[in-house]
């Protein structure tokens, strides 16, 4: 049986994720190596940070959706 050229697109997107996360892996590890060895004072100041960052991305993200005519 041939294969589609829709299974083929796939395979190669797999292929391409699993490069990717293979790449990845070391920085990943080393990431969560200098978390673990963080105290937990650190880890909540941390935390904190990221949380700040995410309200201020979903503030700026909901001003430009303000901002933009509606589809038609």
């Amino acid at each position: 049986m041939a294969r589609t050229q829709r299974s083929v697109g796939r395979l190669g997107r797999t292929r391409g994720a699993v490069r990717g996360a293979r790449r990845a892996w070391p920085y990943v590890l080393m990431a969560w190596e200098r978390w673990q060895s963080l105290s937990p004072e650190e880890r909540e100041r941390y935390k904190t940070q990221a949380r700040g960052f995410a309200e201020r991305g979903k503030k700026t993200l909901d001003a430009q959706m303000r901002k933009r005519p509606p589809r038609s």
